[in-house]
Order: C-alpha cells, then structure tokens, then sequence
C-alpha cells in the first residue's frame, strides 16, 4: 500500500479555491497574456510563449500608489483560481489594492510548446519553480512599466499549498520585486530528511483520533482483514462487493491506496462547513466517518462494511454514487493537472512520504528514493534532484530573509512540514487551531473558528505594515 502523492498533492492545492468569493461576488477582471522566455537563465535557447494572467484594478487607487496583491499560480488553469479565492477578493476593496494572477507555465493556457509541452525532456524541461518565478516576476515588471501609477506599487505575494511555496520563494528570491508574502499551507521543509516522510500521515491519524479513538484503532485492524479475504479471487470479489466498487477488484492494494488517500484528503478538507466544491461533503466530515467506525468489536465483514460506510462520506455522502472506480483518486481535482505536476516531482519537487504503521493508522510502506527515480527514469526520462530545492531555496536555512508569513492549520496534515514557528521578527509563523488545509486563505464563513478569524485579521494587519513601510 503506498500514498498516492500526486493525487494528494492535487487536491491539496484544489482546497484553497473550493469555495466561491465572498466580499465581492462579481468581481471585475480582464484576461490577458504577456511573451515569456523559455529559458531565463541561459541564451541558448531563445523560444518564447505566451503566458496568461488575470487582472483586476476594480478597487486599486491607481494615484496613491495602491499596493498590487499578486497570486503565484498553481498547477493548473488559472480562471479556476480566479473564480474561486476568497481573501484575496475580501481584503482587496480596504486595501484599495489590484489583483493580479499569474498563470503557471506548463499549466492552463500557458504551454510553451503547445500540445508538445510534454513531448520529452527537451519539451518540459523547463517547468521548474525557478522559471515560473522569473515569469512571475517579469510580469510584475512589465506591469509596473507599463501602467500608469503602479510604478511604485508595493506587491504583496499570495499563496497555498504549492502556491504559498512559490509566495514564500517570490519574496526570499526577488525582495527587489516583492514586498512581502502570505504562505499558507507551504509546506517548504518537505524536502530531504527536514520533515520526517510519516509526518503527514500521524496528522491524519491524530485527527481522526480527536474524532473518535476507536476509528484509527479499527482502520488499523482492517488492513489485514482485507489482506486476509483477498488471497482468493472469491475474496476479491467479496471485497468488490463490499465497497461498491464498479470494476472487480484486481489487486486489494489498489482498494487500500484508495482508502488511504481518501482518509488522508479527508483530513485535508476537514472543515467546520459543508462544503460542495469536490463532492457534497458535511461538516467536520472526519467526525462524521467515524461515527461508522466506533464499535471496537467490530470485525470481519462488519468491519470492512463500517470502512465502506466511512470513505462513503468522503465519496457518496448524498448517496447518488452507484458504485466506485478505486483509481479515481485524480478525477477529483477538476482544473488541475496531474500530468503537469507528476513532472515536477520527477525533477525537483521530491517530497518524501511514507506510512510506518506504529505512529499512523496506515500499513507500513516505507520511502523509498531508488525506486522512486527509477519510476521517474522509466516514465519522463528525468533523474529526480532531491537535494536542488533546498540548495536553491535554502530548506530552513532563510533567516537572511523577511517579511513573509507562514499560516498552518493544527488539522492540515501538511502542516508537518510548514514553518510552525516564527524564525524572526518578519518571518512569522500563525498556527491555527481548528484549522484544515489553508483555511485562512478561503472566503469567509460564519462557521470559520473565532481562530480562523483572528488569524486572517493578523495577516492583514501585517500586511498593512507592509504596505505601509514600502510607501513611506
């Protein structure tokens, strides 16, 4: 049984735009597109594309010099972004300030070779972080030069998951372009042996155990009895059966990959909320699953039945799904693309996890960085660099740096690799009580914890002092 990083990671990013803007329910954009380098960094190859980007200047106060508040885009189609963030939207009309998304090379409409984008190394060896920051920061020059008023706009880096990595890396890289940074959810210290590979999964084991401690201690005991029931094909069948599944069940390590990377993007969106932005979910859903799984006498069929009734609340909780396809783990992440992001990890974005069975309610898998990259030889032809982002970003190693905010949510099980204590004065850490993946940085909502409100007030007060420092 392995956790699927690549679908987690997905739909670890698509939590941050789940929910439509509050604030200002009809916001004012226009769709652009700017020439990009293929390659910044050398003068060998001289290609260049088209790059897209969002812009909105509805409330910016184009004759103070009202500050630019900039959005490092993810893996994928940036209108999805767009049409889905709240703080920025909510905080923008106080701050007077325009709003600009940047569309990440290699995803969206921003393919620098077209439909050949990921013909083969020579193609899509240029999607790194590296280059998506330098886009990024030629499309705030150009947009500083270009508009009048906004030369000596100060610009505010937003982003989560993925998004606060490269918000955070913006300001460490480029502070002559950026002013500061809001890094939610960035988990940067998931990179070699800074963040121990189990982290992830003993946040979401400790989650489900505040929700009941039997419901850990049950998924641990169901592992061997799906193990057990699948040595015949009578009990693949069964096993098919149980969870509803649509195709017959070929291997149970399929089933357990599905159930695992349910549980773990359950903790992800374990919000005090129903939300609706994947599939109709309730409040508090890891609660809400584990009221299936604890009776500890549970066994057998009863038991796997109980595991089917709890991954329903995370698939099916409206009860309209007939039936499960267990590899649909990435057809969750709508407007995103995995093809994309598999890539990355196969060049520089390795990020090690693995399940140990002792501190998480998982199976042990451990990590395994040889088989890894010979995944990664075998399908991209890209030899995985482990150590280049810490070597390029710094890991822990960024007190030279400032004014960047690190946000992380008791409950993201991405929290184990974020800053969860402020390195300085302006390295700031705001951990959050009560809070999932990223919380802070969706729309508000009157079930938000007074933690969650109280964070996003602290955020934009430091980003008030921000703004102001850098026009006076």
């Amino acid at each position: 049984m392995a956790v699927n990083i690549a679908a987690i990671f997905l739909l670890f990013f698509v939590l941050l735009f789940a929910q439509d803007i509050n604030g200002d329910p009809n916001p004012k954009y226009r769709i652009e597109y700017i020439e990009q380098d293929v390659d910044h960094f050398s003068w060998s190859n001289e290609d260049i594309f088209k790059m897209r980007y969002v812009i909105s200047d509805q409330h910016w106060d184009s004759v103070g010099g009202g500050p630019i508040f900039f959005y490092c885009g993810n893996e994928g189609d940036i209108i999805t972004f767009v049409n889905n963030t709240g703080f920025m939207w909510e905080a923008a009309p106080a701050f007077k300030a325009m709003v600009v998304f940047g569309e990440h090379r290699y995803y969206g409409e921003s393919l620098p070779y077209g439909k050949d984008s990921f013909k083969d190394p020579a193609h899509y060896g240029y999607l790194t972080a590296e280059q998506a920051l330098a886009d990024f920061a030629a499309l705030i020059r150009t947009i500083k030069e270009t508009t009048p008023g906004a030369a000596h706009s100060p610009v505010v880096a937003f982003g989560g998951s993925y998004g606060g990595m490269l918000a955070a890396w913006f300001r460490i890289k480029y502070p002559n372009i950026v002013a500061g940074a809001l890094a939610a959810s960035a988990p940067i210290l998931w990179f070699e042996e800074l963040t121990p590979c189990v982290a992830f999964t003993q946040i979401v084991t400790k989650d489900f155990t505040k929700a009941n401690p039997v419901c850990p201690q049950l998924t641990q005991k169901s592992w061997p009895t799906m193990n057990n029931m699948a040595k015949t094909e009578k009990g693949l069948k069964q096993l098919t059966d149980i969870f509803h599944l649509c195709d017959t069940l070929k291997s149970v390590d399929d089933l357990k990959e599905w159930i695992t990377d349910t549980y773990g993007n359950m903790a992800m969106v374990n919000y005090p909320y129903p939300t609706s932005f994947l599939a109709p979910l309730p409040a508090w859903p890891i609660n809400v699953a584990c009221t299936y799984l604890s009776d500890p006498r549970l066994t057998g069929v009863a038991l796997l039945t109980a595991v089917y009734k709890s991954v329903s609340v995370f698939h099916n909780y409206t009860g309209n799904t007939p039936c499960y396809h267990v590899d649909d783990s990435l057809a969750l992440t709508a407007g995103l693309d995995d093809n994309g992001w598999e890539c990355q990890t196969c060049n520089e974005m390795v990020m090690p996890m693995c399940t140990d069975g002792v501190n998480d309610m998982f199976e042990p898998k451990p990590w395994n960085l040889t088989l890894f990259i010979e995944g990664c030889q075998t399908k991209w032809k890209t030899t995985p660099r482990p150590a280049w982002i810490t070597t390029q970003f710094g890991g822990l190693n960024i007190t030279a740096a400032s004014n960047i905010i690190f946000s992380n949510g008791d409950l993201d099980p991405w929290s184990g690799g974020g800053v969860t204590a402020s390195l300085s004065d302006s390295l700031v850490s705001i951990y959050i009580e009560n809070s999932a993946h990223h919380l802070d940085l969706r729309s508000s909502n009157p079930a938000d914890p007074v933690s969650v409100t109280n964070a996003r007030n602290m955020e934009k007060n430091i980003i008030s002092k921000w703004v102001s420092d850098y026009q006076h």
